[in-house]
């Protein structure tokens, strides 16, 4: 699917593909300066004790939600951050890959994210970096910081190969401060992905424009790859009025069954 662009010149740069980028993607060019709770993704890999504090203020804000819990079990906070944290670069790729196809770096130095103050979730992400690939038929393709690929299964390949790496190393890092499973985190990292390329098309409002990015999820995960856990598992379901809608079954838990008065969500794998 080609995707039009409003500005057709060699300063057709990432910036310009993010001051495109609908409201609700939350997507950014920079750092506010002097806007708290920003942190960047680079800095928070280098100091895993970071990550620690964010899980310790996420299991508080719990214990504040759901006072009639005894304790917050573990797992809950921590496959929260681990889904809160990989959605960063899920959104930032899927995103510019949908609406403008282009895939930024996604490498943790190049990406940033805000860290809501009421709930502690990412509530805006900063896509630093300038380098982007794209089409040979985009109209930045000749920018100084643009590298061209053949078609849009290579733009897709560039998307998870980039998305993969930056999983890699938080996996790599935030593995070992959790009880969760290596196949647990992988799930994680493959249902971000997934719900980010499914996401960036629902934000259309249109049978249409989500089936688009359906179809950009079956690119990018046209297959399963390693160590990505599954193909996109985005399907048609018939609704009891006869209707369809598209639906997934995660691949990983986020344990919000163990809350007090709460089920398994809808897609949780336990329900297979």
């Amino acid at each position: 699917m080609s995707h039009p662009h409003t500005l057709a010149s060699r300063e057709n740069g990432l910036r310009a593909s993010l001051s495109r980028m609908p409201e609700d993607t939350r997507l950014r060019a920079d750092v506010p300066e002097g806007e708290p709770g920003w942190v960047r993704c680079g800095d928070l890999l280098g100091e895993p004790a970071g990550l620690v504090r964010w899980r310790e203020r996420l299991t508080g804000w719990l214990a504040e939600t759901y006072p009639q819990a005894a304790t917050i079990p573990e797992r809950t906070p921590a496959s929260w951050i681990l889904s809160w944290y990989l959605h960063v670069p899920a959104l930032a790729g899927a995103m510019l890959l949908h609406h403008e196809r282009r895939v930024p770096s996604l490498a943790p130095s190049a990406l940033a994210f805000r860290i809501g103050a009421d709930r502690p979730h990412p509530d805006s992400v900063a896509v630093l970096g300038e380098t982007f690939h794209c089409l040979p038929t985009d109209p930045g393709s000749a920018h100084p910081r643009a590298v061209v690929v053949p078609d849009e299964r290579a733009l897709a390949t560039v998307l998870r190969g980039r998305y993969v790496a930056h999983a890699s190393r938080f996996i790599d890092v935030y593995g070992p401060l959790t009880r969760l499973g290596r196949r647990q985190l992988w799930a994680a990292a493959t249902d971000a992905l997934d719900n980010a390329l499914w996401s960036a098309g629902r934000l259309g409002g249109t049978p249409e424009a989500e089936g688009a990015g359906v179809a950009d999820a079956a690119l990018v995960l046209e297959a399963r790859f390693p160590p990505l856990t599954s193909s996109s598992k985005l399907t048609l379901a018939t609704c009891a009025d006869g209707s369809r809608e598209w639906t997934r079954i995660r691949e990983a838990c986020c344990f919000n069954y163990l809350l007090p008065a709460e089920s398994e969500c809808g897609g949780c794998p336990r329900s297979r």
